[in-house]
């Protein structure tokens, strides 16, 4: 069985306006509830997104760049064991790279 994390302060960065916490804590996901949330899933494409409210998601596996609209060249990269924030109204292209399967809740 895996041991918890260590409880100290997680690591978020915050890059083009989403917030990225690599490997939360078992204690940090079990206190947000990440496990009720919904699942979804999507195999490698690249599509555009806008979110109508704010969204936090949990990377079970895969590999995505975030393109925001409007950022050039630029993009933020997730994978699995990340914990996401991205802001309500943001617009932007998802380039899944390798499968993904996500814990995810609407703000």
């Amino acid at each position: 069985m895996a041991q918890d994390r260590q409880a100290s302060s997680p690591a978020v960065v915050e890059k083009l306006g989403i917030k990225v916490e690599k490997e939360p804590s078992d204690a940090r996901l079990r206190e947000l509830g990440v496990k009720t949330w919904p699942k979804w899933g999507c195999a490698p494409s690249k599509f555009p997104w806008t979110y109508d409210a704010r969204e936090t998601c949990y990377l079970l596996e895969g590999r995505v760049k975030v393109y925001p609209e409007g950022s050039s060249d630029e993009f933020v990269e997730i994978g699995a064991g990340d914990l996401v924030v991205f802001p309500k109204g943001m617009s932007c292209t998802w380039d899944v790279a390798a499968t993904v399967d996500k814990h995810y809740k609407f703000d």
